[in-house]
């Protein structure tokens, strides 16, 4: 007191003086119990969630949102924003409403209230970041169990943390998946979504089937199709001409179809799809690329179930194709979705016959004859081969069975002359085939889950120019031999099978192909109950 006498002096000057010492100490103590309030608001509001609540541990509870710091603010502008925008993904807005949080923030008016919207924007941000790196479905083997695809998903803490460390317009973009075919689907999405806002491609086309040289209604509703779909100039034509025919083999080309220039029951059908159905198909196969947001490799093989192609791709060119047969769609016989590495080949293979096909169809034949299916040696544990003369198969069966079933290299080996190899616990590879019949079919789905090339040589060719000079003589020479030959890849290669029915291309229309599994029409289903919807929007 002596020392503020000394000070002040006496009178209003020391009144003065107390009164800004005690405003000072009360803004002090409320200004703590503020942030004590906020505090623990926050540390009540993300107790549900342990990432979360670790993460404002380590931070002593401060915020990241509802602060008044210049960097909060451009991070809250930023993220309402990009959640503006996340319809253009073909995510479900439902689900992270910015209204909602404006108005948390809005109506934030003591720092408890605070704290429980910091919290909820965390909470929105995390879920809406998922959703757009890697998938909103989470666990896509639940709705079919052929979608084995492992999928990387980001940590809670490691999105909060690259929220505190980057900019926010550079990090919320760079969430989505940044390939070509990703930026494609998003512009078809678009394009889709102002056709459905016209009316689509009007009326559909009655009938079963046209072809050069037909006229009448139903080839003027044909053109009228075409010409919607941008496959034809606009013309009075009412006659199946030649610019019809060629406008409906480059629609068969695009659809998978056989290109004969005849509007068939099965091209006519794929015409007369909705162009929602096909919406729903980019947005499904937007929802494919997020769980496909990885590295695939500078050089990769891809194949894709429903297109019925294995492709070579070198820096995201296709540098060799062929067709492929892929699995059956029988529930124990359909090709799963994953990747996996490439690591060697097999020439002149011998086919060990998986134990399902063993004990599922060829024990049931050697049942009622053991002769049956002469090609196969019975093989015992000990690797010796048995005479099947000794052996009583009727006291088996498919759980007691006690051998394995083996065809050696030849010509009519179930596997033809070479295998390709990525190890993987679903015995899937690709191989050649002596059935090359099934090639020229339009439909190539026979397999019992392996893929089978066309032109397996020329795909052996390829993959091995990599790491010698002369791949064609060092392969036939192998081949020559007769004998099984493993050839290991210098340069392991990854593959990737995966299921598309909506395909970019870099030039030319959008191709689609038939949900030859059923399913993208179950992802379908768990997106739009997700909240995806089909927008129609008018440019």
């Amino acid at each position: 007191m002596k020392l503020l006498l000394n000070q002040f002096g006496s009178g209003r000057a020391f009144v003065f003086a107390c009164a800004v010492m005690l405003v000072a100490a009360l803004t002090a103590t409320t200004a703590t119990a503020q942030d004590t309030a906020f505090r623990q608001a926050v540390a009540e509001a993300a107790s549900g969630d342990d990432a979360l609540a670790e993460f404002y541990r380590t931070r002593n509870y401060e915020s990241v949102w509802t602060g008044r710091s210049g960097r909060e603010r451009s991070r809250r502008r930023a993220f309402l924003t990009a959640l503006n925008k996340a319809g253009d993904h073909g995510l479900p807005v439902s689900r992270y409403n910015p209204d909602e949080i404006r108005s948390m923030l809005r109506s934030a008016r003591s720092a408890r209230e605070r704290g429980l919207a910091e919290v909820k924007l965390s909470e929105m941000y995390v879920a809406w970041a998922t959703d757009l790196k890697s998938g909103i479905i989470r666990n896509p083997r639940r709705i079919d169990d052929g979608i084995v695809r492992e999928i990387s998903r980001p940590s809670t803490g490691a999105l909060m943390n690259a929220l505190i460390e980057n900019a926010p317009n550079a990090l919320f973009r760079s969430f989505a998946p940044r390939t070509p075919e990703y930026t494609r689907l998003m512009e078809e999405k678009t394009r889709f979504e102002r056709l459905l806002a016209r009316g689509g491609w009007g009326a559909t086309v009655p009938g079963s089937k046209y072809e050069p040289g037909n006229s009448g209604a139903g080839v003027v509703a044909l053109r009228d199709r075409l010409i919607a779909m941008g496959y034809i100039r606009r013309s009075s034509t009412q006659t199946y001409d030649a610019s019809i025919q060629a406008a409906v083999q480059q629609f068969q080309l695009d659809h998978g179809l056989n290109p004969d220039g005849v509007a068939g029951e099965g091209t006519l059908r794929e015409i007369n799809t909705p162009a929602a159905n096909r919406l729903s198909s980019i947005l499904v196969a937007m929802e494919r690329e997020r769980w496909f947001n990885q590295d695939r490799g500078q050089r990769h093989v891809l194949v894709n179930i429903p297109d019925f192609q294995a492709k070579i791709i070198d820096n995201g060119q296709v540098t060799f194709e062929t067709r492929s047969v892929v699995g059956a769609n029988d529930s124990d016989r359909r090709t799963p979705e994953f990747s996996d590495v490439m690591e060697h080949m097999v020439i002149n293979p011998t086919w060990n016959v998986p134990r399902s096909i063993a004990v599922n169809e060829y024990l049931p034949m050697m049942q009622r004859n053991p002769g049956a299916a002469g090609h196969l040696r019975l093989v015992n544990a000990r690797g010796q081969t048995v005479d099947r003369s000794t052996v009583d198969f009727t006291q088996y069966n498919e759980r007691t069975f006690p051998f394995n079933l083996k065809q050696p290299p030849s010509r009519r080996n179930a596997l033809g002359l070479v295998k390709f190899m990525f190890p993987n616990r679903y015995n899937i590879y690709l191989h050649d085939t002596p059935a090359k019949n099934l090639f020229s079919r339009e439909t190539r789905a026979f397999s019992h889950g392996c893929v089978r090339l066309n032109d397996p040589f020329d795909f052996a060719y390829a993959l091995l120019a990599a790491q010698m000079s002369n791949p064609e003589a060092f392969f036939q020479e192998r081949l020559n031999s007769g004998q099984e030959r493993v050839v290991p890849l210098e340069t392991q290669v990854p593959v990737h099978l995966i299921y598309r029915t909506a395909v970019t291309q870099p030039r030319g229309n959008i191709n689609f192909r038939r949900d030859i599994y059923g399913r993208d029409r179950k992802i379908w289903d768990h997106l739009s109950n997700a909240g995806v919807e089909l927008r129609a929007q008018r440019s």
